[in-house]
């Protein structure tokens, strides 16, 4: 084999014994002659990479084997990171109405247009949504510049579609959004609980974690299909999909039935548990077995499973919960679950969100969305009064209530109290639930402005000004990961053509709408970073301990809180991973966490004679990321994901239909259809089907339904028929 025929990673052993691996001698210009250490940009996991450089340029790179997070090891998208900004459909221009424009003519327009229609129809008629994509000092400044600079009410993240379910159920139970857990946590239970989650595929490095634990766990999976990590698990409980909240509460029934109760630390550290005692008294056995389609016996063995692991029996969810009807009290069972066992604040235990997007975490605490930057809340007038002081601008300029959330902003743009919308790396005409429905309703929209990699994607499209910003890699700043670390990543690429980081584009973008006097010390990330921590001053996620972007490249990233008081006993090279409530002190006013419940409820779109499947839609492979914008762009991931749209189908179900394995098929629901090839499976039981989210046809189908606390949408349960 020579060096051109390889297609594989290139590693640093790689590249100085090319011999070993059987290739020829390394292209001088693939040798690389120092490196740098970067997080990655796509999932939460947030893993540490080296980047090799050449003449101070990115060539290639390696996972970090020092990083704490991933210990050298990465998911195929890591592997490829640095191809997605290689892409030929990068945008290098600013386009108005399709046509190339300098930047001053872009901004210019972009002033104007949103002036006019703020000045016409008045602050609500304009309005943002951003990602947990870019790196939080850049969502910040969005959010500062929008509400604060531009006058704007409403904006907020397309984490709202990920992690505004754990925002919403941490919030009232422990009194603050604060994921408890470290990922140490994976390697030191006794009992690992997955409920609506896949980490082989959606968090793989997270798995490689679980497969460290040298403690022999239990693995368990509650999840409507066989994933790939319900095959690997101990135990999988395939339960009727979202009749989750009434499983949970039948578990905690049991537990309390059979003496698994930890009296001690309820009594101690929670408030409600009597009320919620009564409550799941009438979650009986038989009733869960019949509404969960999990036998008595079965149900019997999970609750003595927990109890017999107590006291390191961590419970672990993501997408399969936020993503329901009744995301943020299923979410609360969990918690109620931990809370009742004692499982929280200790090694191997916790009721732990995954989150999904690489900032998300930093989206929850900094996007200035629903919650005021670090933590607070609009409508209070001493937080009010304290984040204008620590940013320097007049009290008045916060407003006083917080943003509609993402389905209401859309809404409002149906109603047409929303005229212009702004997106920021978020391409929501494939991602939004009902894509039809969004679609149709951006396009009533007097302007659509769009800031993004790629001029390609169906938001971009839809876009009467294109923003060409910088992609990962090339601009630098700061991701905080599912486990509250804080992580630098600099700037190793220049981005192409004229293409900005979204930081520069908000910067710009203040001068041109004559609010930069407020914003004088933003001058780089490192000033925001700094800004922010005087933000966070007295918050659960209190970071005035963290000594800038410097301590956070030397440390291999500090998870939150960090206080300026903590900071003289915290010792980087020992405190790599540290958990919350390990005093079993919560953030409520009382310091006690919170027994929340409610009854469950069916879900909004049934089943019928002309529709009699339930589909489920999720994470296809490992090497697919989201709606597929960047990792369509690697040659290596597109050989790793199937080539066609493939719907998963019981063999039952298909016989019925008359449907072959690898036939197309018709799949459609009262909003749209589309074609698909037949997979059949025993992975998904008798009157259910599964497509991947990544295909841009698949959200014509789903049924928009919201969760009432989070207002996160549920994609897991859509009413459709398939034919050949």
């Amino acid at each position: 084999m020579t060096f051109r025929e390889w297609d594989g990673p290139l590693t640093s052993d790689l590249v100085r014994e090319p011999a070993k691996f059987g290739l020829g001698q390394v292209p001088t210009h693939l040798m690389p002659d120092a490196t740098t250490k970067a997080i990655c940009g796509f999932c939460s996991t947030g893993c540490g990479l080296k980047i090799h450089l050449k003449d101070g340029a990115a060539i290639n790179l390696t996972p970090d084997p020092d990083y704490p997070v991933n210990l050298g090891t990465a998911c195929p998208k890591g592997w490829e990171a640095l191809s997605a900004l290689d892409a030929p459909d990068r945008a290098r221009m600013p386009l108005l109405h399709g046509k190339e424009v300098d930047w001053d003519t872009a901004l210019r327009y972009f002033c104007d247009k949103m002036r006019e229609i703020i000045d016409q129809h008045g602050p609500e008629a304009a309005a943002y949504l951003s990602t947990g994509q870019i790196m939080f000092e850049e969502m910040a400044f969005l959010g500062a510049l929008a509400k604060f600079g531009m006058g704007m009410i409403h904006g907020d993240g397309n984490t709202r579609q990920c992690m505004a379910t754990a925002v919403a159920a941490y919030k009232e139970s422990f009194g603050f959004d604060a994921p408890p857990f470290a990922y140490s946590d994976f390697e030191e239970s006794d009992v690992l609980l997955f409920i609506g989650a896949n980490p082989c595929i959606a968090h793989p490095i997270m798995w490689q974690r679980v497969l460290r634990n040298k403690r022999k766990p239990e693995i368990i999976v509650v999840d409507p299909r066989t994933t790939e990590t319900a095959m690997a698990a101990t135990q999988h409980y395939a339960i009727k999909p979202k009749s989750d909240l009434t499983l949970l509460y039948g578990i905690a029934h049991l537990i309390i039935r059979d003496g698994g109760l930890d009296t001690a630390f309820i009594e101690e550290h929670t408030s409600g548990f009597d009320e919620f005692m009564l409550f799941v008294a009438a979650f009986h056995p038989n009733r869960v077995a019949d509404e969960t389609g999990i036998s008595v016996h079965r149900l019997v063995h999970l609750a003595q499973t927990i109890i017999h692991g107590t006291p390191r029996v961590s419970l672990w969810w993501t997408m399969g919960v936020n993503q329901g009807h009744q995301a943020t009290r299923t979410a609360q069972a969990i918690i109620n679950l931990a809370l009742m066992t004692g499982n929280i604040g200790k090694p191997g235990t916790g009721a732990n969100s995954i989150t999904g997007q690489c900032n998300a975490m930093g989206s929850r605490l900094f996007s200035n969305t629903t919650n005021l930057l670090g933590g607070h809340d609009f409508r209070n007038p001493r937080h009010r009064e304290k984040v204008a002081d620590a940013i320097g601008i007049p009290v008045e300029r916060i407003p006083d209530r917080p943003s509609l959330a993402y389905d209401q902003i859309i809404k409002a743009a149906d109603a047409g109290t929303v005229k212009a919308l702004w997106f920021i790396a978020t391409n929501p005409s494939h991602s939004w639930i009902d894509q039809n429905e969004i679609n149709r309703i951006l396009d009533k929209l007097d302007f659509v402005v769009v800031q993004d990699m790629y001029c390609s994607t169906e938001t971009a499209k839809r876009a009467h000004l294109v923003l060409p910003a910088a992609g990962w890699g090339e601009k630098e700043g700061c991701f905080i990961n599912s486990e509250r670390r804080i992580g630098y990543s600099p700037k190793v690429r220049r981005a192409p053509g004229q293409a900005l980081a979204d930081f520069h584009i908000f910067r710009l973008i203040s001068h041109y709408w004559g609010c930069d006097d407020l914003f004088r010390g933003w001058s780089s990330p490192e000033a925001v970073f700094r800004v922010l921590q005087r933000c966070t001053e007295g918050q659960p996620c209190d970071i005035t301990g963290i000594d800038g972007h410097e301590m956070l490249q030397k440390s291999g990233g500090v998870q939150w809180p960090l206080s300026r008081e903590q900071r003289p006993k915290f010792d980087v090279s020992v405190s790599k991973e540290r958990r919350l409530f390990t005093d079993g002190k919560f953030y409520t006013p009382d310091q006690r966490a919170k027994f929340i419940f409610d009854e469950p409820q069916a879900p909004p779109e049934q089943c019928s004679n002309d529709y009699p499947l339930i589909l489920m839609t999720g994470r296809g492979t490992s090497a697919q990321w989201h709606t597929e914008t960047r990792t369509s762009k690697s040659a290596v991931l597109a050989k790793m994901i199937p080539e066609e749209l493939m719907l998963d189908l019981n063999p039952l179900d298909a016989s019925r239909l008359g449907v072959r394995d690898g036939m197309q098929v018709r799949v459609i629901s009262k909003r749209a259809e589309l074609t698909a090839k037949a997979r059949l499976t025993t992975c998904v039981s008798p009157g259910e089907v599964f497509l991947p989210m990544h295909d841009s046809r698949v959200n014509q189908l789903t049924h928009a339904s919201y969760d009432p606390q989070s207002r996160q949408p549920s994609y897991k349960h859509s009413a459709v028929r398939v034919e050949k």
